[in-house]
């Protein structure tokens, strides 16, 4: 039985991904979720993880330390994973490695937050240019692969990858089009990702980094845990 660590699912976009992705596909795993601690939480996490980060993957013989790792590590046993054409899943693993190693504007700007929402007081030349790959990329994907999903008719890991960017999207009311907007609705829609969403907003740990850095670059208009 597959292990998975992670951290506050408030906070932690790199976690959401295996986890959504495992849970969306009916891949059995234990949850194992590890709270965030004031001013650093290497030593706590490196008990399980030898980067002393989140998310981790555990068997009875084998660790996997690394979000896009864990994702090839899960292919190996479960076709499904990717989608099932190989133009498909080029594309597909181009797209989440540039996500897993890119767009730090919208990162920064936008930390993942799934209880606030928030107003920007600016959107940056940069963060715009992060917003127009979004788009870019999601449109080519549903256009080329006939959606809803971003590689096909069926969610793949490529939806897991780019499902923080959903959140950022909708907590900080930023601009995307049309198609953009439909396939965040798509995604919010997905049982797996309100079980996350509502677990995430009845957590009682707050983290103070984590809470000054949504209010870091807007306003916070509303708290979804004080409702």
């Amino acid at each position: 039985m597959y292990q998975l660590f992670i951290g506050n699912k408030n906070y932690s976009s790199w976690s959401l991904r295996p986890w959504l992705l495992m849970h969306h596909l009916e891949i059995p795993f234990v949850e194992k979720l590890v709270t965030f601690e004031e001013g650093g939480s290497w030593e706590k996490f490196h008990t399980f993880s030898p980067t002393g980060q989140v998310p981790c993957l555990k068997t009875d013989t084998t660790t996997v330390w690394d979000s896009l790792a864990i994702t090839e590590y899960l292919a190996e046993d479960f076709s499904q994973v990717w989608a099932t054409d190989r133009q498909a899943r080029a594309w597909s693993r181009c797209a989440s490695a540039e996500m897993h190693s890119g767009f730090s504007s919208l990162r920064n700007m936008c930390p993942m937050n799934c209880s606030l929402k928030v107003t920007l007081n600016e959107i940056s030349n940069s963060l715009q240019r992060d917003l127009k790959r979004v788009d870019e990329l999601w449109i080519e994907g549903i256009q080329q692969f006939g959606g809803p999903f971003l590689a096909g008719q069926e969610f793949t890991a490529v939806d897991a990858f780019f499902a923080p960017v959903t959140i950022r999207v909708k907590n900080y009311n930023l601009p995307l089009g049309k198609t953009a907007k439909e396939y965040i609705a798509l995604i919010h829609n997905l049982p797996s990702m309100k079980k996350w969403l509502t677990d995430a907003i009845q957590e009682p740990w707050r983290e103070t980094i984590h809470e000054e850095e949504a209010a870091t670059f807007g306003t916070i208009t509303a708290d979804l845990r004080n409702v």
